[in-house]
C-alpha cells in the first residue's frame, strides 16, 4: 500500500501511520531499528529504496527516505507512506524536502524515529566529507558511505581515512568479506609459513582494491604492491608471498575465482561481485565499531602503488603472479 500526503507536516505523518497500523490489525511494531537514507540533491531513491527493503527481510526496520527537491521552490514537505508489498519486511516513509527545508533534513527525521530503536544512516551517493558531522549522520549509531558511488572513489576513500570516527563503515569495505575469508582461510591451512609479500591488482577507480591491499598491510605487516588492472572488473586478483610458493586469487571475469596454494589442486571459488543489499543487510548485523575497517584505513597509507610491468600480458588476461614477484624481488 501506497498513501501519499502532499504538503504535509510530521505530525500529520505520524497520524496516519498510526492509523494504517489501527486498520491493519497491527498491535505492536516489529521493527528493530530505523534506516535514513540520505539521497542527493534531485536523486531518485528507487534504487536505494529497493535495496532497503531486501535487506529489510533480515532486519525489519522503519525506512526514513530523506529526498532533497527543487531548493528555489516554496518551502514544503511532501511525504508518502508504504506498507505490506511495497515496503519488504519494513515500512517506509520517503520525505520530499523542497526550499529552505531541504537543508533541515534531520529536524524532518528526528519525530518519525522508532523510539529506543538503534539509527542506522546511510548515503547511496554524495556522502558528506565528514558523516559523524553532518546533522543527519550525528544521529546515527552506524554511519554507511559507498566510496564505489562517488565520482573519484579513491579520493572519496582518503576522505574517510581523515574523517573516521567509530560507527562509520563503507560498502567497498564490505564488498571484499569473500576475498578476506578465502585468503585467512588459506593461510589457516599448512604450510604456516610467514608471509613475505603481497600483490593486490585491480581497476584503478576500484576502492575495494585498495582496501584490500590496505587490510594485508595493516594486518600482516608485510609490504603491499597495489596494480592496476585496465579492465578489472574491480578486484581482479590477489597474491600471497611465502617461501614455499604464493597463495593466489584470480578473478578475471567479476564472478568465478581460481585459488592456486602449494600441495593443493587448483580450485574455483564462487567470487560474484555483490549487490548493494547484500552489503547493507551485513552491514546491518553488527551496530558497534568496525575496527578492523578502521585499521584498514590506517593501513592505507602503507600500501606501495605501481603500474603492472606485465601490461601486454594483463591485456589479455592476469599474467602468473610468478613474472609480477621477480619485478619486486
Amino acid at each position: 500500500m501506497i498513501v501519499d500526503l502532499p504538503s504535509t507536516t510530521t505530525s500529520q505523518v505520524n497520524k496516519k501511520m498510526v492509523e494504517l497500523r489501527e486498520s491493519g490489525g497491527a498491535v505492536a511494531l516489529g521493527r528493530v531499528l530505523t534506516m535514513v537514507i540520505v539521497t542527493g540533491d534531485g536523486t531518485e531513491p528507487e534504487q536505494a529504496i529497493q535495496a532497503a527493503n531486501d535487506a529489510s527481510r533480515e532486519h525489519p526496520a522503519r525506512v526514513i527516505v530523506v529526498a532533497r527537491g527543487a531548493r528555489q521552490a516554496a518551502a514544503r514537505l511532501d511525504a508518502q507512506i508504504r506498507i505490506g508489498g511495497d515496503a519488504g519486511a519494513s515500512e517506509v516513509l520517503v520525505l520530499r524536502l523542497y526550499g529552505p527545508l531541504a537543508d533541515e533534513g534531520a529536524a524532518s527525521v528526528v519525530p518519525l524515529l522508532l523510539p529506543d530503536a538503534p539509527i542506522v544512516v546511510w548515503w547511496p551517493t554524495d556522502a558528506p566529507a565528514h558523516p559523524a558531522h553532518d546533522p543527519i549522520g550525528a544521529l546515527g549509531h552506524r554511519r554507511i558511505t559507498d566510496a564505489a558511488a562517488e565520482p573519484d572513489p579513491i579520493e572519496a576513500l582518503q576522505t574517510r581515512v581523515r574523517s573516521y570516527v567509530d560507527g562509520d563503515t563503507d560498502l567497498a569495505w564490505t564488498r571484499l568479506t569473500s576475498w578476506r575469508a578465502l585468503l585467512a582461510a588459506a593461510l589457516d591451512q599448512p604450510p604456516f609459513e610467514r608471509v613475505t609479500g603481497a600483490t593486490v591488482t585491480g581497476e584503478s577507480d576500484s576502492p575495494s582494491t585498495d582496501l584490500l591491499a590496505g587490510w594485508l598491510a595493516a594486518y600482516l605487516q608485510i609490504p603491499v604492491h597495489r596494480l592496476d588492472h585496465p579492465r578489472g572488473p574491480g578486484i581482479v586478483s590477489a597474491v600471497l608471498e611465502r617461501p614455499s610458493g604464493n597463495v593466489e586469487i584470480v578473478r578475471p571475469d567479476g564472478k568465478t575465482g581460481t585459488l592456486t596454494q602449494p600441495g593443493q589442486p587448483e580450485r574455483r571459488v564462487a567470487l560474484q561481485r555483490r549487490e548493494v543489499r547484500d552489503c547493507l543487510a551485513e552491514e546491518l548485523r553488527r551496530l558497534d565499531a568496525d575496527e578492523i575497517y578502521e585499521a584498514t584505513l590506517r593501513g592505507l597509507p602503507e600500501i606501495v602503488r605501481g603500474e603492472d610491468p606485465t601490461s601486454a600480458a594483463a591485456s589479455a588476461g592476469i599474467a602468473p603472479h610468478s613474472e609480477q614477484a621477480e619485478e619486486f624481488s
